[in-house]
């Protein structure tokens, strides 16, 4: 039987995220609070709609924003990170303090930190339309027996980690239907990674190269598959998934 074992959400995207044990899905929309906010990089500008990751701050150019850890309280954010002194911002008026605490942590291969801004309703994910992302467990098991290492759950910044599945089975499932709670699911694509999984949350450097395990072993540097929601309703750790 496949149940879900975890809950995620990272409010503002690349930093952080904060584990859930319920939430709504909406049809055609993110998971709610799922990078609902975003930083733009000097020279970038805010469009109003979906904007490709390398507009923002990611942690595939500045690592240690891997290690920052995320409360949502009502309108405030509370952002920790092992370097620096805890914030807590209201993301509609507190842009400008946040920007000056990334600054320490903010990667050297990016340009420098510019304005927070909202997501359009259709979210910020690094997929072109409103996804949810769905991820397996056992599949993280097998990457860690090759890998020869524990490898942080957090570095795929998925929102739904799955259980009682076969490795790798998750990939089977492009263009099927699923049923989550009371929620209904699509399968759309399975997700490429990139440089952002080597960087370990524990101690903000890029200490692995996992897409190069992955093509190596697989032949295909995916992990994790891209959903979209096609009937809302309310999901929870538990819940059993149906195909």
């Amino acid at each position: 039987m496949i149940r879900v074992a975890h809950l995620f959400r990272h409010p503002i995207k690349g930093l952080g995220s904060e584990q859930i044990k319920a939430t709504d899905l909406n049809t055609d929309r993110p998971l709610p609070l799922d990078r609902q906010w975003a930083v733009l990089q000097e020279g970038q500008r805010n469009t109003g709609t979906w904007q490709k990751r390398r507009t923002f701050g990611h942690v595939a150019r500045g690592p240690k924003l891997s290690q920052i850890s995320c409360r949502t309280d009502g309108k405030q954010i509370a952002l920790g990170h092992p370097d620096l002194p805890s914030i807590y911002i209201n993301p509609d008026k507190d842009g400008p303090a946040l920007l000056d605490w990334l600054r320490p942590i903010w990667g050297s291969e990016m340009q420098p930190a510019a304005e927070l801004i909202q997501s359009p309703e259709t979210g910020m994910t690094d997929a072109d339309y409103p996804s949810v992302s769905l991820m397996n467990l056992a599949t993280l098991s097998s990457l860690q027996s090759i890998a020869g290492r524990v490898i942080d759950l957090k570095r795929f910044r998925g929102n739904i980690w799955l259980d009682g599945l076969p490795p790798w089975q998750e990939l089977d499932w492009t263009g099927k239907r699923l049923r989550l709670g009371s929620a209904e699911l699509e399968i759309i694509e399975p997700i490429i990674r990139c440089r952002a999984i080597d960087a370990n949350p524990t101690t903000g450097d890029f200490d692995t190269n996992l897409t190069k395990l992955l093509n190596r072993h697989w032949d295909h540097v995916y992990f994790g598959v891209n959903a979209r929601v096609t009937k809302s309703g309310h999901i929870r750790c538990g819940d059993t998934l149906e195909i």
